[in-house]
């Protein structure tokens, strides 16, 4: 089954290109290679291509730029969205789709459900809810995974900038009012693949569509996300000193974005639905850690 793999240089675009299944013939395409933001090229390119199957990962993911760059921002997460999604349904092929915990307002005590009201509170969530509307309306043969925290072992993220601050510095300062769930970009592309080999064997006719919550479990704040980095990477041998922690609260670490307080998702629909289970985040963590080593 061909599979067209989009953002393919993007944390969980390049797990997604490592780990493809031998009954996949992965077509991998970066941002250089096709600009989404092009509706006549994108068409002629999955037109091409002819895959079985379209997986975006692809997005603006810088949140606070995204407060200045809001065309930036809603011609990627917004508009390539839905010239993909577009382009897919034209074409008679589904389509999966990544998007995230900022959908929400983070005022929640309990985890969000898919069916629970979204109300970003910044550019960044407020472009990928726009992006989800658009796919749910064009094609609907559709998968949007939502998901947090994304951690890997390349790319701009949390665990990544810890470990560089870590070596730099002797304490940091870090947020400890904001609760979600850590999420390997293994642990996605892994439950990508498992949602594709699905649709190969079953059929769309058979799968099951729509938007499914996806991340790491145990809930923590980014305080213990980065608690348990260093504490792993002592361990492993990876630092030999650690840092000192601060928690402190977001009103004394503003950031140009808002950020949601409480983002954890409920992950029972995935499960319940498409026998996936939540991935316990501190499992992954460590050969998240161990990658950044080679």
């Amino acid at each position: 089954m061909r599979v067209l793999i989009i953002g393919s240089r993007g944390q969980v675009g390049t797990e997604l290109v490592r780990l493809g299944p031998a009954w996949a013939e992965v077509i991998a395409l970066d941002s250089g290679q096709l600009d989404v933001r092009e509706t006549e090229i994108v068409y002629r390119t999955i037109r091409e291509i002819k895959p079985a199957l379209v997986i975006n990962a692809s997005a603006y993911t810088l949140v606070d730029r995204a407060e200045t760059e809001q065309q930036r921002a809603y011609a990627v997460n917004r508009d390539g969205a839905v010239n993909l999604a577009h382009a897919a349904e034209s074409l008679n092929i589904p389509f999966f789709h990544i998007s995230t915990d900022y959908v929400f307002d983070g005022k929640a005590s309990e985890p969000y459900e898919e069916s629970s009201a979204a109300d970003p509170g910044n550019v960044y969530g407020r472009s990928k809810l726009a992006g989800e509307q658009g796919v749910v309306a064009t094609c609907p043969r559709h998968i949007i995974l939502r998901t947090s925290w994304v951690f890997s072992a390349h790319g701009t993220n949390f665990l990544r900038t810890m470990l560089r601050l870590g070596d730099e510095r002797s304490q940091l300062r870090v947020v400890s009012d904001q609760h979600g769930g850590p999420t390997s970009a293994v642990s996605i592309a892994r439950t990508l693949w498992n949602l594709a080999h699905r649709y190969r064997d079953a059929g769309a006719a058979e799968l099951e569509w729509g938007i499914f919550h996806f991340s790491g479990a145990p809930a923590t704040t980014w305080y213990g996300f980065a608690q348990e980095i260093f504490s792993q990477a002592h361990q492993l041998g990876i630092m030999e000193r650690v840092p000192d922690l601060a928690a402190v609260t977001t009103e004394e670490y503003p950031t140009e974005a808002q950020r949601p307080a409480y983002s954890v998702l409920n992950c029972k629909k995935l499960f319940t639905t498409h026998h996936i289970c939540q991935p316990d985040w501190r499992e992954d963590l460590q050969s998240v850690l161990l990658e950044t080593q080679r």
